[in-house]
């Protein structure tokens, strides 16, 4: 593994960010919010989201994640009136594909997280539901746990009704943390994107938050296309780097769903690439590795954290990487690729894929934060500090940038 880049110290990447700083809704219009623009030689200036088309450049392909937030915050009450359970689902386990796990009738399990855990001694949770007219109770049984997650057995007495009906009535959209407030009725629109079709994540791709089915018709008319992945994002995108050096940081694995469609276009496309959100470029960025895993004989299902800056890494080009991915797709008879990552970006990264970013404003000591240093090549802190002198509104329900190389 590259030293360099396993000794960043996280220190070096915290900044003061306000409580009153971190917007707590979005604006009512969304593509009403400000848009820092950062150009290929470090100029700084400030538009209107609406204008993202106009700015873009010629002939871009730009390409967003599809995921949609899942209710995942459900709230059990144990009989008697006794104290609140909170699970908070994670991903699925048996079966471990999303879709197949929210189309089940009867039964599956999910690593979540347990609220108020050591009142769970033993024995199932139960939640009575209305799901369109019929009533169906929702069991929950602790299986297993898994460090500070638990395995739960969700199970349910109406085979009419889907997992995916289930989480819709009885959970909430789990808003992040750093909002420092309940969840209400309007997070459920809110905190979603209008091309969010994919159920699975936990967390919204929040760049995403952003674009108007206007902003999008100008995107076409202006001549560009547009494309899309997924990748679920969890709980872990909140997990904040503990230790000194990012070498010490462990990543938590995402799960991304890609087309081979949209890979073979890449491997040949000399349209710029333009993601939007961080976890477009992390996705996108993965294709170009695990095409050179493929090639190497060495892919198993997952992108390592630090599989980028090994050593023995072959470093193909762009359309021999993608190539020899689309190659494997045929062999296996796949149109689209299900796979895991874990990679980390961070300054020392060579991007291959990626020519822009629309993104938001992170959290200090974050490895968000490390990502945009490293794409914009430079000290990231000349641009954070235009935002804050500027006003700008910061996270999630926050304000946007375009970052371009």
């Amino acid at each position: 593994m590259n030293t360099n880049v396993a000794d960043i110290r996280i220190e070096d990447y915290d900044y003061p960010l306000p409580d009153e700083r971190i917007a707590k809704h979005p604006l009512q219009e969304r593509d009403k919010c400000k848009l820092l623009v950062r150009n290929p030689d470090g100029e700084l200036s400030t538009r209107v989201f609406d204008e993202l088309p106009g700015l873009l450049p010629s002939r871009s392909l730009l390409i967003y994640n599809n995921t949609r937030v899942i209710n995942a915050r459900l709230r059990f009450r144990k009989p008697g009136g006794g104290a609140t359970i909170e699970i908070f689902c994670l991903e699925p386990v048996t079966p471990v594909d999303y879709a197949v796990s929210f189309a089940s009738t009867d039964s599956c399990s999910w690593l979540c997280f347990v609220g108020n855990s050591k009142r769970w001694k033993s024995g199932g949770l139960d939640m009575t539901l209305d799901i369109d007219g019929m009533t169906v109770t929702l069991t929950a049984t602790r299986e297993s746990r898994e460090g500070n997650a638990s395995v739960i057995s969700f199970s349910w007495d109406n085979s009419d009704v889907t997992f995916s009906q289930i989480i819709s009535a009885a959970g909430e959209i789990p808003i992040p943390p750093y909002l420092n407030r309940d969840t209400e009725p309007s997070d459920s629109s809110d905190y979603q994107t209008v091309f969010s079709h994919i159920d699975g994540s936990v967390a919204a791709p929040t760049a995403g938050l952003h674009f108007t089915d206007a902003v999008l018709r100008d995107i076409d008319a202006a001549g560009m296309e547009r494309r899309e992945l997924t990748l679920h994002v969890g709980a872990g995108t909140f997990q904040p780097v503990k230790s000194d050096s990012i070498g010490e940081h462990d990543m938590h694995s995402e799960f991304i769903a890609v087309s081979r469609d949209l890979i073979m276009e890449l491997a040949a496309t000399d349209r710029p690439v333009i993601a939007v959100g961080t976890t477009s470029v992390r996705t996108l960025e993965s294709l170009y590795h695990i095409g050179c895993l493929v090639s190497s004989g060495k892919w198993n299902g997952e992108v390592p954290q630090w599989y980028p800056y090994n050593a023995d890494h072959p470093h193909l080009s762009r359309g021999e990487a993608l190539s020899a991915l689309t190659a494997w797709l045929d062999s296996t008879g796949s149109k689209t690729l299900l796979a895991s990552m874990r990679i980390i970006i961070a300054p020392g990264y060579d991007f291959k894929i990626v020519n822009g970013i629309v993104t938001n404003f992170h959290q200090p000591k974050s490895t968000l934060l490390l990502l945009v240093s490293a794409f914009i090549g430079g000290d990231w802190r000349p641009m954070y500090d235009f935002a804050l002198d500027g006003d700008y509104r910061f996270l999630s329900y926050g304000d946007a940038s375009l970052l371009l190389r």
